[in-house]
C-alpha cells in the first residue's frame, strides 16, 4: 500500500505519460532510464553507440532498437570507432544481411562514415567528447545545423535526443524524476550553458 502512495504521488508531479512516468519497472525501457538516459559521458564508443542507435531509431520504435542494442554492439564491433571507420564493402554488406540489425542501406553508411568523422575529431578536438565540450555553449537549433554539418543523418530529433541521452543538454528527466537529482549531482554539461 505505502508503495501504491508513493507512485500516486510521483504520478501527481511527474506529468503523466512522460518518459519517466511510463518506463520505470519496464522490462526495457526501465533499465535505459534509470541507468543510461541523460548520463553524462564523453567515451567515444559510448557516444559513438548512443549516435547509432539514435540514427537507427528514426522511423522506428526506440523499444525496437533497445531490443536490437546487442545485436547492434555485434555488429559494429562493439562500437570500437577505429574497426568501424576501417570497414569496406565487405563488412557493409555483412552489416545489410544481419537481422540483428536495422538492414538500412543510408543508415548502415551513415555509421561508417560517422567512425571516419570521429576519428578526424582526434586530430581537431581530441576525440569526439572534445568535440563536444567545445560547443557545449550552443543551443539545440545551433547543436543541430552543428550536426548536420558533421554527420551523416542527423537531423533535429537525432540530434536532440543524442545530446539528451549523453548528457550534453537538458530534457532527458522531468525535475521530479529521481534520476534527475543523480544526474545533476554528476555535473552535467548541460548544467553550465
Amino acid at each position: 500500500m505505502a508503495d501504491e502512495v508513493g507512485d500516486d504521488r510521483v504520478d501527481d508531479v511527474v506529468p503523466a505519460g512522460s518518459y519517466c512516468a511510463v518506463a520505470p519497472g519496464h522490462e526495457w525501457h526501465g533499465p535505459y532510464h534509470d541507468e543510461v538516459y541523460g548520463f553524462p559521458t564523453s567515451e567515444e564508443s559510448v557516444l559513438f553507440e548512443r549516435l547509432v542507435l539514435e540514427i537507427n531509431q528514426a522511423g522506428l520504435s526506440w523499444l525496437t532498437i533497445l531490443k536490437k542494442q546487442a545485436g547492434f554492439r555485434a555488429a559494429y564491433d562493439g562500437f570500437d570507432v577505429d574497426a568501424v571507420a576501417a570497414y569496406g564493402e565487405t563488412e557493409r554488406d555483412r552489416l545489410l544481411n544481419d537481422a540483428s540489425i536495422i538492414r538500412n542501406r543510408l543508415k548502415v553508411d551513415a555509421a561508417i562514415a560517422n567512425a571516419r568523422v570521429i576519428v578526424g575529431m582526434r586530430d581537431t578536438h581530441g576525440g569526439f567528447g572534445g568535440w563536444l565540450s567545445a560547443h557545449h555553449q550552443l543551443d539545440k537549433p545551433d547543436w543541430v545545423k552543428l550536426f548536420k554539418t558533421t554527420f551523416r543523418f542527423t537531423g533535429g530529433e537525432i540530434t536532440g535526443e543524442f545530446l539528451m541521452s549523453t548528457g550534453w543538454i537538458d530534457g532527458a528527466h522531468h525535475p521530479a524524476c529521481p534520476v534527475y537529482a543523480e544526474i545533476a549531482a554528476l555535473d552535467p554539461p548541460w548544467m553550465y550553458t
